[in-house]
């Protein structure tokens, strides 16, 4: 057992499996989901067909909306995230309108969104009327959800504000050549030296390997396109394997 691993056994104790070979190197050192359990799968859509499709594989712990999405659905807006609630038992992310921009009126409008069902959480943007407002409805109880986080400062600050979740967005760092998948490493460093118990949703996801590579960082949820969460499930060699399998049956038995 190479030193470095040693080190971590001795940090996590004997339960911890320590990654080694061409792997290791990718983890950040002593990365171990330092909150334990799994990694989870939001879906990030307003669909409400797409969040049944989902819900059926069993692999969806929860969802994120924002008005926009809901808006192409061409539906009322509460009303949908009501019957999301009815699909999914798990954090049901809903936000605040784009055009309300004081603390006033974010915590008027979290309450109302809060009032919905048990399982939502309120999106706030960051901003400081918007750390105001996690601010007092974390007071109250109220779960939030403080999204387009681009910094790890940014996502400090809603942690220390007290938001349950924060969402910083991978795609649209790519986008201006900013690795954005760094941003979930430092992130969930920072939380992990201090221990907050604020979760990190790894949003913006465009492809498959964002996925693969916030897990490998511990990141707690990905929320994931469906046209993405569907590439996960599909690989042309398991696509090829199963034609295979099934002309050599058809050979071999018939129809």
């Amino acid at each position: 057992m190479s030193e470095e691993a040693r080190q971590q056994r001795e940090l996590w104790g004997e339960s911890y499996a320590v990654p080694e070979g061409k792997y290791a190197s990718k983890l950040h050192p002593g990365r171990r989901h330092a909150k334990g359990g799994i990694m989870k799968f939001f879906i990030d859509t307003a669909n409400v067909d797409e969040i049944k499709r989902a819900e059926e594989m069993g692999i969806i712990h929860g969802v994120t909306t924002n008005p926009s999405l809901i808006a192409k659905e061409g539906r009322d807006y509460r009303e949908t995230l009501r019957e999301i609630c009815g699909i999914v038992d798990g954090p049901i992310s809903g936000e605040v309108k784009a055009t309300t921009t004081d603390a006033e009126g974010m915590i008027q409008e979290g309450r109302e969104i809060a009032a919905i069902h048990k399982n939502m959480v309120v999106k706030i943007p960051m901003t400081a009327e918007g750390l105001k407002a996690i601010r007092v409805l974390s007071s109250e109880g109220i779960a939030t959800n403080c999204t387009l986080i681009f910094t790890a400062n940014q996502a400090l600050l809603a942690a220390e504000a007290g938001a349950a979740y924060v969402s910083p967005f991978l795609g649209r760092l790519d986008d201006i050549s900013e690795p954005g998948v760094r941003l979930i490493e430092d992130i969930q460093t920072i939380f992990e030296n201090y221990s907050y118990a604020t979760q990190v949703i790894a949003a913006s996801i465009r492809t498959p390997m964002h996925v693969h590579d916030c897990a490998l960082l511990g990141a707690d949820i990905a929320t994931v396109p469906y046209k993405v969460l569907m590439q996960m499930v599909c690989h042309p060699l398991t696509d090829a394997g199963i034609a295979k399998f099934a002309r050599e049956y058809t050979d071999v038995f018939g129809e």
